[in-house]
């Protein structure tokens, strides 16, 4: 027993000794070290590399040890377009406050501003990425955080731009309170489960706002999905919670605020659906919650075009969307209860709060659309109206069991 005493103490003093060992470099353009890959290439595990601020042109930057890399008043870091900037493979690595440009465009690598490969422990923090390809891009690393980045592509077309932070087979990771802009997909996972994304705005880039794929047991709240090509798509994933997210402005044919596609097991609660061609896109998606979320001024609230079972809708707000709730089935076990729906014009005569009539959301005309698009012109006509009227008193053609049995009067606040 004293001698495993001994064993830690000695471990405990060795570790201090290291650390007190560790040396701070300064870099500058003026300096003996003005070259960032020369200094690292020097440095001893654990050392301190400041950056002072001046413009250093490098490329492929090696980080293969324990370092902390740190820019005092954003030092530039130009790649003149010639391939990949920084290249993190150690664990217990920090890159903080560098102004990264210039990234080369590649058709067959993926070249990144920072691209983080089997390392733990990292920390990318208050970096400015301009005229790049991939932004941030992690592969096969784990317990990192990608915490209040700047990220400005200027993508044009799919086939030469790359995504701005991008996590391909990581683990328990939190992207945190970054802005992403004009890239491909603003952030993009693919194999990737226990990940936290947090606090983020991903707007006006080129297709998704955020795309993930094959990763479970994510959390993303908090976050803004603002005028992107295509909006949001969630696929082939389970197990994930989106909370408190707004998604506001994603126009387009093949736009929405959100795809769901073959996602079981989830919690969508909280969030604001706003001005989108498609609230939600739903298809093949199964036991997910969708609660007090509010779905305002879009096109279509919710769309349902494929097989999804035992779903609950409650205690959400629809209001002012040109429809509700749109299906392709009349096949229904999803529950739909307690919403507040503008559009229904019931009454409350035990003034509870709820109304006495239930609510048929799915119009007639929505099945119309669905199979003749070209019809939406007809869509504010008296004709569509009367025949909307006669499928809610007789329904023909849409689920005689969707329908809420407990509408609001006022909106949830």
């Amino acid at each position: 027993m004293k001698r495993h005493i001994k064993f830690i103490l000695a471990c405990i003093l060795l570790m201090g000794f290291q650390m007190g060992m560790a040396h701070t470099w300064t870099v500058c353009t003026t300096c003996e070290n003005n070259s960032i890959k020369k200094t690292i290439s020097q440095a001893s595990d654990y050392d301190t590399i400041r950056i002072e601020k001046g413009t250093y042109k490098e490329f492929e930057i090696l980080v293969d040890k324990p370092l902390v890399i740190k820019g005092i008043d954003y030092p530039i870091v130009d790649g003149e377009k010639k391939g990949e900037i920084f290249r993190v493979q150690s664990d217990d690595v920090t890159l903080d406050g560098l102004f990264i440009i210039n990234v080369g465009v590649s058709y067959t690598k993926d070249n990144a501003a920072i691209r983080v490969v089997q390392s733990k422990n990292f920390l990318i923090q208050n970096m400015v990425l301009e005229q790049l390809f991939f932004g941030i891009y992690l592969e096969k690393s784990s317990h990192g955080k990608v915490y209040h980045n700047r990220i400005i592509g200027d993508a044009v077309d799919e086939y030469n731009s790359g995504n701005g932070i991008q996590l391909w087979y990581s683990t328990d990771i939190e992207v945190l309170k970054n802005h992403v802009q004009g890239t491909r997909d603003g952030i993009y996972l693919e194999f990737s489960d226990r990940i936290t994304i947090t606090g983020n705005t991903s707007m006006d880039n080129l297709r998704y706002g955020l795309h993930f794929m094959f990763s479970n047991n994510d959390l993303y709240s908090n976050n803004t999905f603002e005028n992107n090509g295509a909006g949001v798509a969630v696929m082939f994933s389970k197990f994930i919670t989106m909370k408190n997210n707004v998604f506001r402005k994603n126009w387009g044919t093949a736009a929405y605020g959100m795809l769901l596609k073959e996602i079981n097991d989830a919690e969508i609660v909280g969030n604001t659906f706003e001005e989108n061609t498609i609230g939600i896109n739903i298809e093949g998606s199964n036991r997910i919650k969708y609660t007090n979320n509010d779905f305002i001024g879009n096109g279509w609230a919710i769309r349902v075009v494929g097989a999804c079972y035992t779903n609950s809708f409650k205690a959400n707000n629809f209001m002012y969307n040109s429809f509700d709730i749109s299906y392709n089935s009349k096949l229904n076990d999803n529950v739909f209860e307690g919403n507040f729906w503008s559009s229904y014009t019931g009454y409350d005569l035990d003034k509870d709060g709820i109304g006495d009539v239930p609510y048929r959301p799915v119009k007639l005309f929505s099945y119309v659309v669905n199979r003749t698009p070209e019809t939406i012109v007809l869509l504010r006509s008296l004709f569509m109206d009367i025949i909307d009227f006669s499928e809610r008193v007789s329904p023909v053609f849409t689920p005689d069991n969707l329908k809420d049995a407990q509408p609001l009067m006022k909106t949830r606040p």
